[in-house]
């Protein structure tokens, strides 16, 4: 009986929470207590969780926390249904703690309506109704199992073909279950349909004809990408640039209902909806934007051809006043960055951005509206569905990340990479071809050299790159005979100044080290 009470347990909370979800998609599509619960566990991991997460799932790591979340939920449930089997009201105790922590949660969290609160109690108090349902059904089960047999004198001799029956005591349970786990079933896939909301916006965004850039992108110099095999293109291509944020659900927001607001140390306040933002001389430029918790050799950095309006004339609208050093900028979903003053306001392409590589940001990438600055780690800068820039001081404000033990500024560092041939590969002898990128950004990269057993430094040869805030693909072709190679790659910046050797990890400021591969060459 004990496995049979953990079931009842799994469907009873599993049906509670899809209901919950059903409710939260009609009253509170932006806020649910999955992803209330969600959202306060990845605000309340330390930074060092968040790293290991990054470095071991990747991009994949909200799907790796959703199925840890699903997991522990199971086994609570699981345990409530046995307890409470054994003990009457105790796994409903158990679900009452549930119902209180997605509760709290939930007021926790920026995306708060009043609607939203009920949501988490309601699929508590469902758990808990269904969990006494099939438990009572059970112990019926479990009673009639355990009765004597009746008088023997009073037995009646079946035929020998009838099968045995099954008591109906135990069909009636069985029933409840399957009845129960059906409804849970439904209840999914309605809530996944009516917070669908994505669809909806999804279809807006294709139908949005992005206006022509009065300062179209500079054309890609001739030479620029390297065309080696294992060297990926010069610029990335939507599907496969790489997703780092707090988001545990893609916000969803509607470009008719979106406005940007900048507040703060300002002379006069601004507030500019989407068709005002459309309407404005967009620039398109080439920017290559990196998150901070990329290892040496690490992958989360892309380059796109971004559209948007220079956050410098927003702020000069604004006029930011004295004594001002920091924006603050804000996400519809509450995340916060941190970026100087001085960098969205000098002469280098920092973009209000709506369009990726020639079409509107994809969802997942800020749509209607996100943060590009060239030359700084995300986690200061790239704010993604912003909705809020508050001009203020970094002696008042902090972003999200400054106060779990990152550095305030962020700056990129100068850094490069081996794409080719991978760590650990087997090659032929002879002429071995080395390939690979390498970025400074807002500053531009002067030379990328090689080097084989820590031997002699031999340069590259490298590609013209886009511009200075973009990355520069290398080349270099290599002798080697037979044996095993370590070769380290290090970039030198247009300013003279080489990358850092020093091994460090990502935080507080971002890896340094020189990237190195092992090749096993064989004859």
């Amino acid at each position: 009986m004990t496995a049979w009470a953990a079931a009842a347990g799994v469907v009873a909370v599993g049906t509670g929470l899809a209901l919950g979800e059903l409710a939260a998609g009609f009253v509170s599509p932006s806020l649910s207590p999955v992803t209330a619960v969600g959202g306060a566990v990845i605000d309340a991991v330390p930074p060092g969780v968040k790293d290991w997460a990054v470095s071991l799932f990747g991009t994949a790591d909200k799907i790796a926390l959703l199925g840890g979340m699903g997991l522990l939920i199971a086994a609570l449930a699981a345990l409530s249904g046995i307890v409470e089997l054994r003990r009457r009201l105790a796994g409903v105790a158990i679900i009452a703690v549930f119902g209180v922590v997605g509760l709290v949660a939930v007021l926790g969290r920026t995306e708060l309506t009043v609607n939203a609160i009920p949501v988490p109690l309601l699929a508590a108090v469902l758990s808990m109704i269904l969990l006494r349902w099939l438990v009572r059904r059970l112990g019926e089960w479990q009673t009639g199992e355990a009765r004597p047999p009746a008088d023997p004198g009073l037995e009646t001799t079946a035929p020998e073909t009838t099968a045995p029956r099954q008591p109906p005591s135990r069909r009636r349970f069985f029933q409840a279950l399957g009845g129960t786990a059906a409804v849970a079933a439904v209840a999914g896939v309605l809530a996944s349909t009516i917070r669908g909301a994505a669809a909806v916006v999804s279809e807006l965004r294709s139908k949005l004809a992005l206006p022509a850039p009065a300062s179209p992108a500079p054309p890609v110099p001739a030479g620029a990408e390297v065309r080696l095999d294992g060297v990926g293109p010069l610029v990335t291509p939507n599907k496969d640039f790489y997703r780092i944020d707090t988001a545990l659900r893609v916000p969803v927001v509607d470009p008719g209902q979106w406005t940007l607001k900048v507040t703060g140390l300002v002379e006069r306040e601004i507030s500019l909806d989407f068709a005002a933002l459309l309407a404005k001389p967009l620039i398109e430029r080439h920017v290559t934007i990196a998150c901070v918790s990329n290892e040496v050799g690490g992958d989360l950095i892309g380059n796109a051809r971004w559209l948007g309006w220079p956050v410098r004339e927003l702020l000069a609208l604004a006029r930011p006043k004295d004594g001002a050093d920091m924006v603050l900028s804000r996400s519809t979903d509450g995340w916060t960055a941190g970026t100087p003053l001085d960098v969205l306001t000098d002469d280098r392409d920092a973009l209000l951005a709506v369009g990726m590589n020639g079409e509107p940001l994809p969802l997942e990438h800020g749509f209607p509206a996100r943060l590009i600055v060239p030359g700084l780690y995300g986690y200061v800068s790239a704010t993604k569905w912003v909705t809020e820039l508050k001009v203020t001081r970094f002696a008042d404000d902090v972003g999200y990340w400054t106060p779990r033990g990152w550095s305030e500024r962020g700056p990129i560092k100068t850094s490069s990479r081996i794409d080719v041939p991978r760590d650990g590969r087997s090659v032929r002898a002879g002429t071995v071809a080395f390939g690979g990128v390498a970025w400074a950004q807002h500053t531009g990269i002067g030379r990328v050299e090689l080097r084989v057993n820590r031997g002699a430094w031999e340069q590259a040869e490298l590609a013209p790159g886009i511009s200075h805030d973009t990355w520069y693909q290398w080349k270099l072709d290599l002798p080697l005979t037979p044996g095993q190679y370590e070769v380290q790659v290090r970039a030198t910046d247009l300013n003279g100044a080489a990358q850092v050797e020093d091994r460090a990890p990502v935080a507080p400021s971002g890896a340094t080290g020189f990237h190195t591969v092992r090749v096993d060459v064989k004859s």
